[in-house]
């Protein structure tokens, strides 16, 4: 049984928090941790980048000089890739990099990562966490009285509440719901800030699995 302490907003211990050890998965999908966090970074790019060939660059069909008798080389057009402005050759063209992953990889690199978080204390539980109203300096107090710096993942029950709000504009606290977080938050954040009841929903995905079985 993985127990993990509840502090209250203020960094005062407010008990314990069980997670049954049987949920966590620690001797699989490392594979697919990589798999699932390479595909996701593989997807946020643009793919944008292009080069007009000699086809696309703008000029006319004329020849810069006659064929023969110039003492120069013969040349046909201006577009040419050899010329100054002319077209490019294997450049940059659109293109999407996605990859492919599947639906049970995911959930198998998801139980993973949230698992090591669990079983490595990187979890930091909250009884409640419910701001009057979203001000910045208030989540800066409330993360001075946890004693956490640096990349942080702050899981909320809703995007657009309070606490979400003041977290926003803090560099390195990565804001996501149950339901938004991906495996990459999990990983690049050292620490997972989150309430009881959020920290159940993400763990009700650890035992997703079990009840197929079932």
């Amino acid at each position: 049984m993985s127990k993990l302490k509840v502090h209250s907003m203020n960094g005062q211990a407010q008990g314990e928090m069980e997670i049954p050890d049987a949920l966590l998965v620690l001797s699989a999908g490392e594979q697919a941790v990589k798999d699932t966090v390479v595909a996701y970074l593989a997807g946020k790019r643009a793919g944008t980048a292009s080069v007009l060939g000699k086809g696309e660059v703008a000029g006319s069909n004329k020849k810069p000089w006659r064929q023969k008798g110039t003492g120069r080389a013969r040349a046909g057009y201006r577009q040419s890739p050899i010329w100054r402005g002319g077209g490019s050759v294997f450049g940059p063209r659109p293109h999407s990099f996605a990859k492919g992953t599947n639906k049970k990889m995911k959930q198998l690199a998801y139980r993973r990562v949230l698992s090591e978080k669990i079983a490595s204390g990187g979890v930091v539980v909250l009884d409640k966490l419910e701001f009057p109203e979203p001000k910045t300096k208030l989540m800066v107090a409330m993360l001075k009285a946890l004693k956490l710096e640096g990349p942080t993942l702050l899981v909320v029950e809703k995007k657009k509440d309070n606490a979400a709000l003041a977290a926003q504009n803090i560099k390195g606290v990565t804001v996501a719901t149950p339901g938004t977080v991906t495996v990459y938050d999990i990983l690049r954040n050292p620490r997972i800030i989150a309430t009881k009841p959020v920290l159940d929903l993400m763990c009700a995905k650890l035992g997703q699995r079990e009840a197929a079985k079932a």
